[in-house]
């Protein structure tokens, strides 16, 4: 595998490369739905570890279908603002992947970076803008940009050659968007995706301590 610094652009996921926050999310799933049957909530959360690099977006009308919740579109908003208002604050305070955010701060003027998370375009900003780092992205995509539309428009628009980018994500969605382009994936490995792990036979990490030379 190339070292990281040989790659003129780099595709950033957020939870679970940036930050170890997956479970974050997945607990606030739970406290969402916690006035469910227990085995219907086990259905739920067990769907959105298995597609987290997906978003809420459409997840929800998923697990509505799966709760018999017969919600006008109020409704719907009104639990996509509960949800992120479980999260938000959670995601700031959650742990950093170790070595990731000193690459971010030690590279940024030597590479560009771009983020491409399935977290909202508004919510990702804010929580950007909450730990500094909004500086060291060229461009920042959330939902409900497609991740891999929004690896494409990048690719197409500066002309970036395949062999000079790559993805670094932690979820099946992440590898497809980076198939779908055509570029290297870096899968960061966790507790979350032990699947993915046997599956997938190109590069894996723990974390960035290796790239810190």
């Amino acid at each position: 595998m190339k070292k990281l610094r040989k790659f003129s652009a780099i595709f950033w996921d957020f939870d679970g490369v940036i930050k170890d926050s997956v479970g974050v999310k997945t607990h606030a799933f739970k406290k969402l739905f916690s006035n469910l049957d227990k085995v219907l909530v086990d259905k739920i959360i067990s769907h959105h570890l298995d597609n987290s690099g997906i978003s809420r977006f459409e997840k929800m009308p998923l697990y509505f279908k799966m709760a018999n919740f017969n919600l006008n579109e109020k409704g719907i908003v009104e639990y996509l603002d509960r949800f992120s208002f479980l999260v938000e604050d959670e995601v700031i305070q959650s742990n950093w992947v170790p070595g990731a955010k000193e690459y971010l701060l030690k590279n940024y003027l030597k590479q560009d970076f771009y983020l491409v998370t399935a977290t909202p375009q508004f919510e990702i900003e804010k929580i950007l803008d909450a730990l500094k780092i909004s500086h060291v992205f060229k461009q920042v995509f959330g939902a409900p940009t497609k991740k891999n539309e929004a690896i494409r428009g990048v690719i197409s628009a500066l002309n970036i050659p395949p062999t000079d980018a790559v993805m670094i994500g932690d979820a099946s969605a992440d590898l497809q968007a980076s198939m779908a382009n055509n570029i290297d994936f870096i899968l960061r490995k966790t507790d979350y995706n032990k699947s993915l792990q046997t599956s997938y036979l190109g590069p894996q990490i723990l974390d960035f301590s290796c790239y810190l030379d």
